[in-house]
């Protein structure tokens, strides 16, 4: 099975969504991408997934484009931005939407309160993939 999963940034949604993916289908190969990637990934993006055990330290910002004419089983966008102007990819089986809040976009606080939106937005991405008929 291939995934990819695509938010605008690739720095927080889309990368909790791969390393989620990733512990849940290891067998898998899971990607991420954004519509307009960033330089890295999220410090409370990485900080939260290690919370849980999960470690996306090593993971980066990649852009959609890349993919466009690779297969994939499923494509996944996680904002509604990234949906909006997703490019078509003709070798995809299955797409799925569903927009998540945009952590990074709040206001914090403490580093506990960011902390903890990002937990939230971790538990959020969890729940709907276990819920995904993958």
């Amino acid at each position: 099975m291939r995934i990819i999963v695509i938010c605008t940034g690739n720095t927080c949604r889309s990368q909790i969504a791969e390393g989620l993916l990733k512990n849940k289908y290891p067998d898998a190969e899971i990607y991420s991408a954004g519509t307009h990637p960033e330089t890295q990934v999220n410090p409370y993006a990485v900080k939260a997934m290690a919370e849980i055990g999960h470690d996306i330290s090593q993971q980066y910002p990649k852009l959609v484009n890349d993919f466009i004419n690779q297969e994939f089983d499923h494509v996944l966008t996680v904002c509604d931005s990234a949906e909006e102007t997703c490019p078509v990819f003709p070798n995809a089986r299955n797409r799925l939407h569903n927009s998540f809040i945009d952590p990074s976009r709040s206001s914090y606080d403490s580093d506990e309160h960011a902390l903890d939106v990002y937990l939230n937005t971790v538990k959020e991405i969890s729940n709907w993939i276990d819920n995904l008929n993958l």
